[in-house]
């Protein structure tokens, strides 16, 4: 379970006021349930995923979880550019508690499966926006969480490897929940089953995720 206890969160503009993306955010998202995050381009819903993983922090609230969480799958700010796919995955394995032969064998599954080649030992900045996520994903699915965040799945490659990514995430999915941000509709339906729409700086919470697609499909005519 997921509880978010009244959350605001606001970002420095230029000119030095402040604009506030959350006021006084609470909701709870229960175990063992997948959950899709839709809403219009500007809504909130990056945020709201950087919150849940702990990346940005709220101005004031709190978010608290009983389970693990994974760093947002499809965020460009997931890995460091400087670095090459190797590195950050060791530092992965590192902050994980994972070395050793432990560490060689999450290298190797995070080689094959990003399917990166001899550029997983060249610097991120190097890389592609497929690449990218491709490595961003590997690294997740080499770990076990309890909570999968995960901002707009289809970025994850060509379609042979979203085949890999799904069948892989379906695996996880048995025993872990989702917390997935797209656009597209079938892709929402097909993974989740309780829905946030994410409208006018609030989070609406629904218990069938056709009804928050409906409710979206309808603001957006």
């Amino acid at each position: 379970m997921i509880r978010v206890e009244n959350v605001r969160k606001s970002y420095l503009r230029p000119d030095g006021t402040r604009f506030v993306v959350y006021d006084n955010l609470s909701l709870t998202l229960p175990a063992k349930t997948n959950v899709g995050i839709l809403g219009r381009n500007g809504a909130g819903k990056t945020t709201l995923v950087r919150l849940l993983a702990g990346i940005d922090r709220p101005d004031c609230g709190r978010i608290t979880t009983e389970g693990r969480i994974s760093p947002p799958l499809g965020l460009q700010g997931g890995v460091a550019q400087a670095l090459s796919g190797r590195e950050n995955a060791k530092f992965a394995c590192r902050i994980c508690g994972v070395d050793g032969p432990s560490m060689r064998e999450r290298l190797d599954f995070i080689h094959r499966f990003s399917q990166l080649e001899d550029f997983f030992d060249q610097p991120v900045r190097t890389y592609s926006s497929g690449m990218r996520a491709r490595l961003g994903f590997a690294m997740s699915m080499a770990f076990d969480y309890d909570y999968y965040l995960m901002d707009e799945i289809t970025s994850t490659g060509d379609q042979r490897f979203k085949m890999r990514a799904d069948e892989a995430f379906r695996c996880k999915r048995d025993r872990a929940s989702i917390i997935l941000v797209s656009h597209a509709m079938s892709t929402l339906r097909e993974w989740c089953e309780v829905g946030l729409y994410v409208k006018d700086r609030k989070v609406h919470y629904y218990d069938n995720i056709d009804e928050a697609i409906d409710l979206y499909l309808r603001d957006s005519v």
